[in-house]
């Protein structure tokens, strides 16, 4: 059962995306519309990344066959663990502290500039450029620019998103 969950949850992200979106007005989560749609416009990056698995076969054949890769699972936990709870614990922090908004800026902006360091090197498209270019980049700079934060909590953000993509790359890149 967990087998299927892991290969087929990406079809759930568009109506899910549209439900979440359709939510804010009766969540009362008091917390800047901007940040809330993170999650949803993150759900939609995830289906145009994860649709027939485009994003686990652009790694390996990107790493090559002597690297470990992505599993199912590994993307599974990557996008439902580490970016939907993570969201999740961002929309309970910033209803007790606003600031931490800027939690979500961070964890969609760098994910968007991966994409496009990977596109300017290999000169070809990655599997979820497009929405990283055209909702990701807007998106955080909406943010950053209605989400007023010390430096101390941009700081510790922005480390706490760099940690999480650092502990992706570091598990693909393992030897197979």
């Amino acid at each position: 059962m967990l087998n299927r969950i892991f290969q087929y949850w990406v079809y759930a992200t568009p109506p899910a995306a549209l439900l979440l979106i359709g939510l804010y007005p009766l969540s009362g989560a008091g917390i800047a519309l901007p940040v809330y749609l993170a999650l949803p416009i993150y759900m939609i990056h995830q289906f145009e990344e994860h649709d027939a698995d485009r994003f686990a076969v652009f790694l390996k054949g990107l790493l090559g066959p002597e690297r470990r890769g992505l599993t199912a699972a590994d993307i599974w936990v990557v996008n439902v663990v580490c970016v939907w709870f993570v969201l999740l614990a961002v929309f309970y922090l910033a209803s007790g502290n606003p600031a931490w908004g800027v939690l979500a800026g961070y964890l969609v902006i760098v994910n968007a500039l991966l994409h496009a360091a990977w596109a300017v090197r290999l000169r070809r498209y990655n599997p979820g450029l497009w929405t990283a270019l055209l909702l990701f980049l807007p998106l955080a700079v909406w943010i950053f620019a209605v989400v007023p934060a010390p430096l101390s909590i941009h700081l510790a953000s922005l480390l706490a998103v760099i940690i999480l993509h650092a502990a992706i790359a570091y598990r693909a890149s393992r030897p197979a």
